[in-house]
């Protein structure tokens, strides 16, 4: 019989600190009982179950032989010889309706009869008469009270392994679904500018490559970032994260906005060099919502709170266009454009502005124009002009020319 007061007490604990199902837990014990019983007591090949009764303590064991015929299992011929291994067992998972013929593919695949594990569908109908393959019979086995001390410690290993699986389990079910979503966390350490934070059951990673330039974390730092993705690993599941991936700013303004929460208004293109500056293009479905002002907030407090998230961050807002001249004209804003000229296919902008505006649209360091290019998704090609425009009958004025991919 088992303590029963110190086996719900552990049970209750696992529940509610690492959020594992209670009949996972008692699986787990069940699959270690019957691990250490087959240890000190089972045959090679056996099935042994183990039933735990949570209400009286007690246990019943039992022994699962699998209805078969000469199309699921092969006898060995006289004077052959078989060892049985765990192989063996993943044998059985081959379809029991598919007899094997002859000639068919150079290895039987059929697992080899074990009278520890199989029953004849003859002898099995003499226990139960409508039996059919694949079916489990069931034979009670004696209770056994002491199981040794190798055989406790099998126990003890299949109990830590199970209820490490379920607890992955459970992390996984938390956060598969919270993939590109921001979470928040507390950091954990920080080596090698590496950033660990702490989820509780789970821990993550964020890279040097995913922070933005500049951010310093302490330990014990709230922080809050963007989930890339979740991966279930041998030492547990990891988090990995980001908080200069795109998307990031894009779940950012989503909290902030209501309309873009909703879908009413899209953020259709960013760009971003995460940290310095960003441009993200917007547009409405809905024409009596304006979807710059939608991202702005009243007196700037929406995207105020954003970039204040972002550590200062420069943000650009601008209306998504189908129109590709309008689009990549818009992009290179603040700056203003005299001139476009699109070539469509090899996704070429030739672009003139006005002499005073050549280092707006280029940007410092050409950060306005290459944020416009991968925005766009166009290279553009800019030119600074002395003249409003350049008409078919006058020569073009000299011009100051860049080129950004």
């Amino acid at each position: 019989m088992l303590d029963l007061k110190t086996l719900k007490s552990a049970l209750l604990q696992l529940e509610e600190e690492r959020k594992i199902p209670r009949d996972k837990i008692i699986d787990a014990i069940e699959q270690s009982l019957a691990a250490a019983y087959k240890k000190d007591y089972g045959k090679k090949g056996q099935i042994i179950r183990v039933k735990l009764d949570l209400d009286t303590g007690s246990m019943d064991f039992i022994q699962v032989k699998i209805v078969v015929d000469e199309s699921t299992v092969r006898f060995l011929a006289e004077g052959e010889e078989h060892e049985f291994t765990d192989s063996d067992d993943r044998k059985d998972t081959r379809s029991k309706t598919a007899p094997v013929s002859e000639g068919e593919g150079l290895e039987d695949e059929r697992a080899v009869f074990n009278p520890e594990k199989h029953m004849l569908i003859e002898d099995a109908r003499k226990i139960k008469k409508d039996a059919v393959l694949g079916e489990e019979i069931i034979f009670p086995l004696d209770m056994k009270e002491d199981f040794g001390r190798i055989a406790a410690q099998t126990a003890k290993q299949v109990i830590i392994q199970r209820i490490r699986e379920a607890e992955r389990g459970a992390v996984m079910e938390e956060y598969g679904d919270k993939e590109g979503e921001i979470v928040s966390g507390v950091v954990q350490k920080v080596e090698r500018g590496v950033v660990y934070v702490d989820f509780n059951r789970a821990t993550g990673v964020l890279g040097r490559d995913e922070q933005i330039f500049g951010e310093r974390f302490m330990q014990g730092q709230r922080i809050r970032a963007y989930l890339v993705a979740v991966e279930d690993t041998s030492r547990g599941v990891n988090l990995e994260l980001s908080r200069s991936h795109p998307r990031f700013l894009e779940s950012l303004f989503a909290i902030e906005s209501p309309e873009i929460a909703n879908g009413v208004v899209e953020i259709k293109s960013i760009a971003r060099e995460a940290g310095s500056r960003s441009k993200i293009a917007v547009s409405s479905n809905d024409s009596n919502i304006d979807p710059i002002g939608a991202c702005v907030g009243q007196k700037g407090v929406r995207v105020t709170t954003v970039m204040n998230e972002l550590g200062g961050e420069k943000i650009d807002i601008i209306e998504w266009s189908d129109n590709p001249e309008e689009f990549v004209a818009s992009s290179l804003s603040p700056a203003k454009i005299l001139k476009i000229e699109l070539n469509e296919q090899e996704k070429i902008a030739s672009i003139e502005v006005a002499e005073d505006q050549l280092s707006l649209a280029i940007g410092k360091g050409g950060q306005n124009v290459r944020l416009a290019a991968k925005l766009t998704g166009y290279r553009i090609d800019i030119k600074g002009t002395e003249k409003p425009a350049i008409t078919t009958d006058e020569k073009p004025s000299e011009s100051t020319e860049t080129e950004i991919e």
